[in-house]
């Protein structure tokens, strides 16, 4: 049996009771998730936050936290992902900067504005990270040794 989970990263970026989210095109319907993408070669974790925060937003940030490592498996084709989420903080944004492709916009929503749009969200671990963020179950970077 040939079973290799895809290792991705993510950032929950809190700004002011709000979290910055991106809205993208995902098997043509938008929805709604966190700033998170795949680990590329020869990247730290901590790099592929930053790079992926960046390139989906505009936004520059300052990684703050280790929020976990989750895992989840797409009703949608059967794929476990591993997530590796971070915290961060949101430094600088390049409302010019091109990005990634699908991506169509970003938003900052409050935890309530995402729950009255659930099933927006990519998967259950949207509002799962905020959650968890929100309790307090942030732990240092140094957890994340790469």
């Amino acid at each position: 049996m040939d079973w290799t989970p895809h290792i991705t990263v993510a950032t929950v970026v809190e700004r002011d009771g709000t979290f910055l989210l991106v809205e993208e095109l995902k098997a043509g319907r938008l929805v709604l998730n966190q700033p998170a993408g795949h680990l590329e070669a020869n990247e730290t974790l901590r790099q592929a936050a930053i790079r992926e925060t960046l390139e989906e937003t505009g936004w520059d940030v300052e990684l703050t936290g280790f929020l976990g490592i989750y895992l989840y498996t797409a009703p949608s084709n059967g794929v476990t992902y591993q997530r590796v989420c971070f915290t961060a903080k949101a430094l600088q944004h390049d409302p010019h900067r091109q990005l990634d492709e699908g991506i169509n916009r970003t938003l900052w929503l409050s935890r309530d504005e995402l729950v009255t749009q659930a099933e927006r969200c990519r998967s259950e671990l949207i509002i799962r990270c905020i959650d968890d963020y929100l309790r307090g179950s942030t732990g240092p970077l140094e957890l994340v040794r790469d």
